[in-house]
């Protein structure tokens, strides 16, 4: 990973540091590595906002540490509550942009979508983040500190980083906070619970399954070359052919799947002929699919599908013995889509 360069009196966050580097930033200091494990636990584990708050460390480490780091946070500029339980929340960044994090609970878990970049360069035809265009990449600190922000209040037990923006692109921002994520010394979250979404960039792909041990989702979204082309501009460089590959060689632990997200875009790419095709794209590839009908927002192109379409592709999919579920839309009444509570902050500002 690429190393850190600090001007002259500008303190660093230590946020932005995975383990082994704030132990690299602690030696420099001529502290011991174990140190590190100590502030990770009193960052991730018991929501330190202060040095002083970190008692197992001497009171002139603490001193110290004052003089040359600090601690950043985020809180919800607004939070909307949807009748299903559902949680959107906006955070405003320290240079007045804001991103999203959605909390998804349900009977057996509580799943944190968070957002890796502020708006999205991918342009996807049917996303409304898209539409923000990107501004920029989110520090490694402005990633976990969503999530650092939702567990204080909220229990979060699997974490997808499918908010806005596209994780990959922000690769070694993302590969930083996933380790936090995933480390016995920050949030203990299994590695099994933990989730990035790609719109398919496939050299990165095969850089994230080098870097660290997660869950791969992909959005796939269409069948054909020609299809995705349109709904997803990235296929004109990473067409089908190159990003199923890429899912064939991605490292999986034993039993895991690679997670296949299909948007479902009425009279798009509904039919009985593209589930045909998505059977054949996913031979021999372990993965689950999930269907995800289309959620409409203000100024969309495209609808949402019947049911009866949904239905019937749902059914085609299970009797190939596929591993499918149709994702009930969550939220609906609180602008859940990606985007939609920024876009409505903007618009009413």
């Amino acid at each position: 990973m690429k190393g850190f360069f600090v001007k002259s009196m500008e303190k660093v966050d230590v946020k932005d540091f995975c383990l082994e580097e704030l132990e690299s930033f602690l030696g420099g200091m001529g502290k011991e590595k174990y140190r590190a494990r100590q502030i990770f636990k009193w960052l991730y584990q018991k929501g330190a906002v202060s040095f002083d708050e970190m008692t197992n460390l001497s009171k002139e480490f603490r001193a110290e540490l004052a003089t040359r780091a600090r601690i950043s946070s985020l809180a919800p500029e607004r939070t909307e509550v949807s009748a299903d339980g559902t949680k959107k929340y906006l955070f405003m960044l320290e240079n007045g942009l804001s991103v999203e994090s959605v909390l998804i609970p349900d009977e057996e878990r509580a799943t944190l979508c968070v957002s890796t970049q502020v708006g999205c360069a991918m342009g996807c035809r049917f996303c409304l983040t898209g539409t923000f265009r990107l501004q920029r990449n989110l520090r490694c600190s402005e990633i976990v500190n969503q999530v650092c922000s939702v567990v204080k209040t909220e229990r979060v037990t699997n974490i997808v980083l499918m908010g806005m923006g596209e994780p990959l692109a922000n690769l070694d921002n993302v590969v930083r906070a996933l380790k936090i994520m995933v480390s016995p010394d920050g949030f203990q979250i299994s590695n099994r619970r933990v989730t990035v979404s790609t719109s398919g960039l496939v050299p990165e792909i095969a850089r994230l399954g080098q870097a660290v041990t997660v869950n791969l989702a992909v959005s796939l979204n269409a069948t054909t070359d020609e299809q995705r082309d349109v709904l997803m501009p990235v296929n004109r460089k990473y067409p089908l052919a190159e990003l199923i590959e890429a899912c064939r060689n991605f490292p999986l632990p034993n039993r895991r799947m690679i997670t296949v997200e299909y948007v479902m875009i009425r009279g798009i790419n509904d039919t009985l002929e593209d589930a045909r095709r998505l059977v054949k794209l996913l031979k021999g590839i372990p993965s689950k699919i999930n269907l995800i009908p289309f959620n409409e927002y203000e100024g969309s192109e495209y609808g949402t599908p019947e049911q009866a379409s949904i239905d019937a592709f749902h059914r085609y999919l299970l009797d190939r013995n596929l591993t499918v579920i149709t994702r009930a839309s969550r939220g609906r009444d609180i602008s859940a889509a990606c985007g939609q509570l920024r876009a409505k902050l903007e618009k009413n500002n």
